[in-house]
């Protein structure tokens, strides 16, 4: 099958699509044919080598976290689904690689029939982030949250969900995205200088919990929360250096959750809300761009850009 493969760090053209042996679901996994996956841009950084020193990986490296397509393989243990169901969900951490013509999910959860694939392609990742770093602060109902990086690929689901749980949001994002922002009841404001400021203009009441989508304004964020525990990041990896929490994917394991996936609770737990949410018509996964998996070069390119609202998708 084809894959997208990096094999040496550098500009967009490294990423490549190869030929590899296609995996197979094992116990508590099921295996789909690939319609559309996620372009993750902490991926994009990795390839760029920006992050060479701060996480480190093995090369050659598959590519991508989060698919949509149909079951074609069904491991040992699943029940509730049958060859030919439509399905989103993440890649197992050992067989990776999301973008490509089959992947292995450890975690999933039915397609909603509201979502294109391009949609669904995107989605879980973004939700299961949004889950777990709004459980770690516990935003509820009433609360006022800033989102840092809100028009981003994950910040786009973040404020959605935290608006679901009956949160005020504020978001930063350049100004030509404010609008963008306003469409999901987001109060839009800018990066930079002066954002404590600007912040509790907008948020008189105060802030009850920071999440940082984009990096590199941790000294501003603490400031706007009021204490560095109330700020988490899943951006910017000088985190410790300020006391505040950087928050990473859950781990892939067996959980005895067969319906919904094997993947940690946390993962099942944000499709099944995202589910939850699309289906209501609450939740929608702003895609940016799709390009070809044979394009994926193109992809990385836009992605670097930072102009592009939403998730970008590769489609098959």
């Amino acid at each position: 099958m084809r894959a997208v493969v990096i094999s040496e760090f550098g500009a967009p053209a490294v990423a490549r699509v190869v030929e590899v042996e296609a995996p197979h679901a094992a116990a508590g996994e099921v295996r789909i044919a690939v319609r559309a996956s996620g372009l993750s841009t902490g991926e994009v950084r990795i390839r760029s080598g920006k992050l060479a020193d701060k996480v480190p990986v093995a090369l050659p490296r598959r590519t991508g976290f989060d698919a949509a397509g149909v079951v074609d393989e069904i491991g040992e243990g699943v029940t509730g689904l049958s060859i030919g169901d439509e399905v989103f969900g993440m890649a197992s951490t050992q067989a990776r690689g999301a973008n490509a013509d089959y992947v292995v999910l450890s975690a999933w959860a039915r397609k909603p029939s509201r979502w294109s694939w391009a949609e669904a392609g995107g989605a879980a990742a973004s939700a299961e982030t949004a889950t777990r770093v709004l459980d770690r602060l516990g935003v509820r109902a009433g609360q006022t949250v800033l989102v840092h990086g809100a028009a981003a690929a994950t910040g786009s689901v973040v404020v959605q969900f935290a608006v679901a749980r009956g949160a005020v949001v504020v978001g930063t994002a350049s100004e030509r995205n404010h609008d963008f922002l306003r469409s999901f009841g987001v109060v839009p404001t800018t990066y930079g200088p002066g954002l404590p400021a600007r912040v509790r203009d907008l948020a008189p009441q105060g802030i009850d919990a920071v999440v940082d989508c984009a990096g590199g304004a941790l000294p501003d964020l603490i400031a706007v929360a009021g204490d560095a525990a109330r700020v988490v990041t899943i951006a910017d990896f000088d985190a410790a250096a300020h006391g505040v929490h950087m928050s990473h994917g859950a781990p892939a394991g067996p959980s005895g959750r067969p319906v919904a996936g094997g993947a940690d609770p946390l993962a099942v737990h944000g499709l099944a809300d995202a589910v939850r949410l699309a289906e209501s018509g609450r939740l929608r996964i702003p895609v940016a761009a799709t390009f070809p998996l044979n394009e994926v070069a193109a992809a990385h390119e836009l992605s670097e850009s930072r102009h592009a609202p939403g998730r970008i998708v590769l489609v098959n």
